[in-house]
């Protein structure tokens, strides 16, 4: 039973309630604190809680995790479910911009917090890294600014924390049909956006149409890889 497991079984019995009609997610979210998006994103297994987040949703429904857990049938079931190894958590750095950017290794002087993710969850994420980034450090995080959030609201709210995976800097889609969000490089910024590539210009595409679009060219000699950073490969939305 890992952070994801426990995520799910919280899911699943909140909305077994709300089909029951002993609860909505306007309750839900006025009884936890979350704004109501928040609490539909997690319902519909858009977005992920946090640790934090988890515990205040349980505390706000009087759950208790032994209440949700699945129950073994044979003591030899459930002995074997006590005796289960837990998936390990790696510690992810929050950093800035600049620092995602420049920094090949993040030293503890770069590290503005740190985020525990379940180690199964980074280690399903495919790589596609350009030759330079390979010996980078993979993974580390960024708190999504108000600039960022408005041109990618809802898809990365304000204050949300986005875990970047930096070994994919390639333009090949990672799901059919799915647009990714990269972290691109513009001169001294760093920006979250949807990306297309054009006659020699990366195409920054904001999610909200009101945003405008930015194109950024390439040199004869660079690559998208040159300017991408990394692929947002997770998003913890702030509680």
């Amino acid at each position: 039973m890992n952070f994801q497991d426990l995520h799910e079984l919280v899911r699943l019995e909140l909305v077994r309630r709300i089909e029951r009609g002993a609860l909505t997610g306007t309750r839900l979210a006025q009884q936890a604190g979350f704004q109501q998006a928040h609490i539909s994103n997690f319902l519909n297994r858009k977005r992920a809680l946090s640790l934090e987040g988890l515990d205040r949703v349980l505390s706000a429904q009087d759950l208790r995790v032994e209440e949700i857990l699945p129950l073994e049938i044979t003591a030899g079931a459930s002995k074997a479910a006590c005796e289960q190894e837990t998936d390990p958590v790696e510690m992810i750095p929050i950093v800035s911009p600049s620092s995602a950017m420049e920094d090949v290794s993040i030293t503890p002087s770069a590290i503005i917090d740190s985020i525990p993710i379940a180690s199964s969850r980074l280690s399903e994420n495919r790589a596609r890294p350009a030759a330079r980034r390979t010996h980078w450090q993979r993974f580390l995080a960024l708190r999504t600014d108000a600039q960022q959030a408005t041109a990618m609201a809802p898809l990365l709210p304000a204050g949300s924390i986005t875990v970047i995976d930096r070994h994919y800097n390639s333009l090949v889609p990672y799901r059919a049909n799915h647009a990714s969000i990269f972290a691109v490089r513009s001169g001294p910024m760093l920006l979250l956006r949807h990306v297309d590539f054009d006659e020699r210009h990366l195409i920054l595409k904001p999610y909200v149409r009101e945003f405008p679009v930015q194109l950024l060219p390439l040199l004869p000699d660079e690559s998208p890889g040159d300017y991408i950073v990394g692929r947002v490969c997770l998003v913890l939305a702030e509680l």
